[in-house]
């Protein structure tokens, strides 16, 4: 896959104080990388650099060494899929009509093509919404957007997935299948990274963690190195503690 690289990002909203200092990373392998931290951290600012929705301060983030914010937007959709946390509201269209929308970068007229309709189809399948592809988008609950949004994602064919709390809206059985598919990413050659508050699947289901502390990168390591509960405690002000079960299952909790 093409090399992913910050170095040294720093941003700062107009007007307001900084938000992100120096963050320094690298990925060049297909993974499931977990973006963790307490609110005001800066996760959603940093995705949102990488999905070159927003221009760095200083520092640089570039995607096989160009600047994601500089690429063509076409581009750099056909190489980065982008689902962000809010879900739109309005948006006249059928399930189907919104997963077709990932296929978008890839133009070759005014009409999808037949390669375009099979990403489709296998997105629905992959995401398990057969049942919903004729329904309108927005007689839809918050999660089924969600997974909705998801699959244009897949459909896109990017190599990259970046997801914003993709799970807010989420039961747990969806939940797990998404996880589930992260994996299936991976092991197709895809880097998702994943903005999450789910610091326990986060755990289970990351390669890598980033975990930010006030804006900065605190831990860019496995999770059992990168979850160390000592750390833990002082980024976000709680005790943590790693468990195993008696069939040798390793899990995190916290508070006292």
């Amino acid at each position: 896959m093409t090399r992913l690289v910050l170095d040294g990002l720093q941003f700062a909203y107009p007007g307001g104080k900084s938000v992100l200092h120096g963050i320094s990373a690298v990925a060049d392998s297909p993974a499931v990388i977990g973006i963790v931290g307490p609110n005001g951290a800066g996760k959603s600012t940093l995705l949102d650099l990488i999905a070159g929705q927003r221009i760095p301060r200083a520092g640089q983030c570039t995607l096989g060494g160009q600047a994601i914010h500089q690429m063509p937007r076409d581009a750099l959709c056909r190489q980065i899929a982008h689902v962000p946390q809010l879900v739109p509201a309005d948006v006249p269209l059928t399930v189907e009509e919104v997963i077709l929308t990932g296929r978008l970068p890839y133009g070759r007229g005014l009409f999808e093509q037949e390669e375009d309709h099979a990403a489709m189809e296998q997105a629905i399948l992959r995401t398990r919404l057969t049942a919903f592809r004729g329904r309108p988008f927005g007689a839809l609950s918050g999660g089924e957007k969600q997974r909705v949004l998801l699959a244009a994602a897949v459909c896109q064919g990017a190599p990259i997935v970046l997801l914003d709390e993709p799970s807010a809206h989420l039961d747990p059985e969806n939940e797990a299948a998404m996880w589930e598919l992260f994996r299936e990413l991976q092991q197709s050659g895809h880097l998702v990274i994943v903005v999450t508050h789910h610091l326990g699947l986060a755990a289970q289901h990351c390669d890598r963690i980033w975990l930010l502390e006030q804006g900065r990168l605190a831990a860019d390591a496995v999770p059992c190195d990168a979850l160390e509960p000592a750390r833990l405690e002082r980024v976000f002000r709680v005790p943590f503690h790693w468990h195993q079960s008696a069939e040798g299952r390793v899990f995190l909790t916290y508070g006292r």
